[in-house]
């Protein structure tokens, strides 16, 4: 995880020049002329009061074929997708259909006795213990991994990092279950769940869950990583199915609506909203004193970031100014964080005095 870099610094280490003075979008432009070209781009939005400042593509979605970037481009998000999950809890929740301090094992009781304690609330803010799937995967797993491939890994796991509840440690292993404890508590799978409660609501209509063979991805953007000198798609990795952790796929016309709907009761009911947004636990990782549900929570800001293989993305909030940054890329890298920052910083009201 970087840390934050003002808006200077990271124009000389993109080598980027100065951008016009008092024109934001010539300066976004300026900050983002490393994606422009036929080389891995990206998607930039900035939205205030839910009105978009800036709306645009860089670059190419599909190297290949030539795609430009567009609004309407779906990446796979990553880590971004960790909000969505948290959301289809508190949905559940708000249903009666489960709480926050159910036993994990109440809905997936093949896990062993060292998660007897971890509860769904756990899961969602990362205090659970549980160990990392991916460092368990046997070494004759053939194929991509899903989310009930890491239930099944973490069953032979009998035991945790910590006491459940006692430490914080980013987990995708927690979010992975999640997903399982949406289908087991909803009676329908997770993907079918987030179509059904939040994209089709929210008119979110081109994001989705993916699976492979069973859903496609409209406008889709490939994942590239530089190696050599040269882009290579480094799309999928075998990890990249698991859907609970990082499966969504979505454009920032798409999150645009999703953002718009964390102001108000279109989806989730105010004490759902609190309780995704408040500090649920401290953290030791750099720009992130605290962690919600699906959310880094930083002062006045609330972000979160999505690294996979292709893929590196980010969303930052400021509600009280009711400032959003999204930016989405399909390259390995650099991480987007610092350079949303300098976007936002260029957009943000000055405090009263």
């Amino acid at each position: 995880m970087s840390s934050l870099l003002p808006l200077l610094a990271l124009a000389m280490l993109s080598g980027t020049p100065a951008a016009p003075a008092g024109d934001p979008v010539a300066a976004v432009d300026a900050l983002m002329r490393d994606y422009d070209g036929r080389v891995p781009g990206a998607a930039v939005l900035v939205l205030r009061d839910g009105e978009p400042l800036l709306r645009r593509g860089y670059g190419l979605a599909d190297l290949e074929a030539g795609v430009a970037t567009s609004p309407e481009t779906n990446y796979r998000l990553a880590s971004v997708t960790k909000q969505f999950t948290a959301a289809a809890i508190l949905l559940l929740a708000e249903d009666g259909r489960l709480t926050l301090e159910d036993p994990v094992k109440r809905w997936l009781p093949s896990l062993p006795a060292a998660a007897e304690a971890v509860t769904v609330r756990q899961l969602l803010s990362h205090t659970s213990g549980l160990v990392d799937y991916e460092e368990h995967v046997p070494a004759d797993f053939a194929g991509q991994l899903h989310d009930a491939d890491v239930l099944r890994i973490l069953e032979g796991q009998d035991r945790t990092y910590f006491p459940p509840g006692s430490a914080y440690r980013y987990s995708n292993s927690g979010y992975a279950l999640l997903a399982l404890v949406v289908g087991r508590a909803s009676g329908q799978d997770f993907a079918t769940f987030l179509r059904r409660r939040i994209f089709q609501p929210l008119g979110m209509r081109s994001s989705v869950a993916h699976q492979d063979g069973v859903d496609t991805v409209a406008h889709r953007a490939w994942g590239y990583t530089l190696a050599g000198g040269r882009w290579t798609r480094t799309d999928q990795s075998q990890t990249s199915a698991v859907l609970g952790d990082g499966g969504i796929y979505s454009s920032i016309d798409d999150l645009a609506r999703w953002d718009a709907a964390l102001y108000d009761d279109r989806l989730l009911a105010a004490g759902s909203r609190t309780r995704m947004f408040a500090p649920a636990t401290a953290t030791d990782e750099p720009d992130v004193p605290h962690y919600g549900f699906g959310w880094r929570l930083n002062g006045d800001s609330a972000w979160h970031s999505g690294e996979s293989i292709g893929f590196r993305n980010v969303v930052v909030r400021w509600p009280a100014e009711r400032l959003t940054v999204v930016v989405l890329t399909n390259r390995n890298d650099p991480e987007p964080y610092p350079l949303a920052l300098a976007i936002g910083r260029l957009f943000r009201q000055p405090a009263a005095p």
